[in-house]
This record gives C-alpha cells, structure tokens and sequence, in this order.
C-alpha cells in the first residue's frame, strides 16, 4: 500500500501495477457485474466469453463484406465461427476474446469515419480505449490503426480533422505513462516467458491458428491456408472486385499491417525482455482468416479460375471446416489445461486452519480459489497463502542472480510460524527452473503427501523445528 500522505500519483501506482500484472483489468470488472446477474457456476462464467466469441462473428463479416466482397466475408465468418482456436478461447475465463471484438469494432469504426460517418469516431475511439483497458498490448492497435488511416490517405485527407482528434483521444492521455515506462522498454530482464526466435513465433502462431491450442497444423492444414493468403493477394492484385480496384488493395495491405505490425513489435520488445505467447496476439487472428477468406474468394471467382476453381474452393473449405471440427474434437478430448479442479478438491479435503498453501507459479491461484473447498460453508478466501519465489533473474552472461542462500532466507521468513505448508505447483519452469524452492522444503521438512494432477503437483510438508537458512 501507499505510504500515508503519499500524492495522488503515488497512490495511484499500486493500481497501475496491478492492471500491468494482470495484462488489464476491464474483462474482471465487466465479469464482476455479470456473475452478480447470473451467478458463479462454471457455465455462467465461460458463458461470458462466449459471448464475444459469438460476436467475432458477425463483426468479421461486416469487415469482410465492406473491405473486400460478400463471398470474403462469408468465408472468414465461417473460419472465425469454427475455428478451433477461437472455440478454446471462448470458453476461457480471461479477455481473449473481448480484446479481438473490440479490435474488430475499432477497425470497422475507423473506416466508417472515414468514410464520412462522424459518429463512428466515437465508436473507434472508444472500443480502442476499451480494448487498453482490457489487454495491455492491444495498445499495439494504435499503429495499426496509424498505418489504416495512411493507407486509406484519399479518404483520411478529407476527414483528417477526425482523424487528428482520434490520434490525440488515444494517445494524449497515456503520454505521462510511456514516459514513466520508456526507460523500462529498453531493459533486459527474466520475464519468465520462452525467448523465442522470430520464426518460431510465426510456426506457433500458424499452429494455433489453423489447428486450435494443441498445435498440430504444421505444415498441411497451416501450409493450405498459406498458399490461400497467396491466391487471395494475387487475385486482389490482377483481379480485383469490380470498380474497387485502388481500395481493394489498400484494404488487403492493411490486413497485413494488421497480421504483422503487433507480431513484430512483440518480437522486437522481447529480445530484451521475452513476452511472447500467442494468445497475446489472438485480436491479429481475424485479419489471417480474412486473408484466407481472400484466397477462397479468389478460386470462387468464375473469371479467374473457371468452374475447376469453383469446385476446388469447395473441396478446400469442405477440408477447412473438416479440420476445424477434428482439431476441436481433440481439444475436447484431449487433457490440456492444469487440473486445479482436482488440487484444489484433493487439498480442500485435508487442510486444516493455520496451513500455509504456497502457490509456484503464482497465477495458479486464481484458477485454486475458485474450485477450493475446505469444509461446507467456508468462503473461498478462507485460507492462508504465500506466493512463490522467482528465482530465474539472469545477468546478461546468464548467471542467475538468486543464489540458493538467498532463497532459503525467504524461505524461512515465509515460513516462520507455520507447522505445516502445501505447496501447489504449475508450470514451475516459468518461476523457478532450478527448483530451488521445493529443494529448501525437501531438505528442512518432511514430506507427508504428494499427489500429482495434470501439470499440477500437490505437496503438504511438516516443517522441522528451526528451519535451515544456509540452504
């Protein structure tokens, strides 16, 4: 908490690094209302999800109809409405799929200003601002947005008063906070998260994107809807709809402005500082289904190609849709996400009041609390808990700068006072990969019961008399 008498800046930080740790906190805000109307069963709380999954749809459309043709816009309809990637995240009780609504609303928005609709700046301006507030790095939506207005220069010079008054709506307000943040931009830090290459993003990306979360559509289903995005650019470029040839150009140059500007501007930060996962970038996915949606237009179109392209188009959606539905399947039947339903139920049946829970990595408390049941009647809160330890921080040589030492001291000032701690472990790489922590417990209590869940572990130790901090 602030210090007493802090100025409003300085109370205001807390709050500020809270939004940052928690990528936004709108969604949380929003779902608070919407569990007070419906309630907190499991099904009300991915219901809410699900709704902006829904509305991908029809606002998918929109685009696709007003910046290329009908047939565009069908067509990526249908990929958004069966992706297996999307059909995840729709039932994921996180921002993922509000942040691609308002993306798409925002870009929708800024065309239809621009093409002389004023109060469509409102609705840009505002489903932006709304999209920051949900996902920090949909601030990466103002230089696509940028780079949209410049390349439609015909349309933005004639409303380039609105187009102004954006810009400055959007950034004016978060100057003081890139100022407060910009000397952090730069440095290199242990982020917790993979330094992957350039390339091995665009293959998870792919993955993800054609063949849903478990990440099988290399190089097939991934590699078909490549050589799609290639016959939609062709067909743009020799071929385009008729009497818009010069805007349907410009709108498939957009579309890559919008696949590829947040992806490099994410690999760029995080070769000082690793931040990638590719559900950061889940609002870039409806401009690769639009342009994969181009690709079938194109081999739809009777001139082009001829009936064989027709019936081409055909097989190749029908194979789409097919995939889509299989790798949906499999992400139904396959064990994927940590069962803290099981941990939580399995430690709700032993604790006892006064046991420490220690949470490695810490996020994996959120999903504990709301399955967590110690005995009928006890509110979720109730219990005593501890965040783990990050011990990965590097030098630039790669030296970690924690020493074993130095986590048993924590250890023991976490500790201290408690007869017996359960430590709930999850993806423990991304917080501790030397295993430090669980190596003090071993080696200064005594293990009592281990169970093991899909990708959580589940500890309870009796803590010896005078707890070691030599490590």
């Amino acid at each position: 908490p602030p210090p007493a008498g802090a100025d409003l800046f300085h109370r205001l930080l807390p709050t500020l690094y809270a939004m940052i740790r928690q990528n936004g906190p709108l969604y949380f805000f929003l779902l608070r209302g919407w569990v007070g109307a419906t309630g907190w069963s499991m099904y009300a709380l991915r219901f809410f999800s699900l709704v902006f999954g829904v509305l991908m749809v029809p606002l998918t459309y929109a685009i696709g109809r007003r910046w290329f043709d009908r047939t565009t816009g069908v067509l990526a309809a249908m990929l958004v409405a069966t992706s297996p990637y999307l059909v995840w995240y729709s039932q994921e009780v996180k921002m993922y799929t509000l942040v691609p609504a308002l993306a798409l609303l925002a870009l929708y928005g800024l065309r239809r200003a621009l093409d002389g609709r004023p109060l469509w700046w409102a609705v840009q301006i505002l489903s932006t601002t709304l999209a920051f507030y949900s996902h920090i790095l949909a601030a990466l939506l103002i230089p696509v947005q940028f780079l949209a207005a410049l390349t439609w220069w015909p349309l933005t010079r004639r409303r380039w008063r609105g187009a102004l008054l954006s810009l400055i709506c959007l950034t004016g307000p978060y100057l003081p906070l890139l100022v407060w943040q910009a000397r952090q931009v730069g440095q290199v830090r242990q982020t917790g998260f993979y330094p992957y290459t350039l390339g091995e993003m665009v293959q998870i990306l792919l993955n993800g994107w054609s063949a849903g979360v478990i990440g099988s559509g290399w190089p097939l289903t991934a590699g078909t809807m490549a050589l799609l995005i290639g016959l939609g650019g062709y067909r743009l470029v020799t071929h385009p709809p008729s009497g818009t040839t010069s805007q349907a150009r410009r709108n498939l140059l957009i579309c890559v402005w919008w696949l590829v500007v947040p992806l490099l501007a994410l690999w760029a930060i995080s070769l000082r500082q690793p931040l990638f996962t590719d559900r950061y970038l889940i609002w870039t996915l409806p401009a690769f289904y639009l342009l994969v949606a181009g690709g079938l237009a194109a081999l739809f179109h009777r001139r082009l190609w001829g009936r064989w392209g027709r019936r081409g188009a055909a097989v190749l959606l029908l194979g789409l849709l097919l995939s889509n539905g299989i790798h949906t399947w499999r992400q139904v039947i396959t064990p994927i996400k940590s069962d803290f339903r099981a941990a939580a139920g399995y430690v709700a049946e032993r604790y006892r009041p006064g046991e420490l829970l220690l949470f490695q990595i810490p996020h994996g408390r959120y999903t504990f609390d709301y399955y967590f049941r110690a005995e009928p009647g006890r509110e979720q809160h109730d219990y005593l808990w501890v965040d783990g330890i990050y011990t990965n921080h590097r030098d630039p040589d790669g030296n970690y700068l924690m020493s074993a030492q130095s986590v048993a001291r924590q250890m023991v000032t976490m500790t201290t006072g408690y007869d017996v701690v359960w430590l709930i472990a999850t993806e423990t790489g991304m917080w501790d990969q030397r295993g430090l922590v669980k190596q003090w417990l071993d080696a200064n209590s005594r293990e009592t019961q281990a169970q093991h869940f899909n990708r959580v572990d589940v500890y309870r130790y009796i803590l010896a008399v005078g707890p070691s901090d030599d490590g």
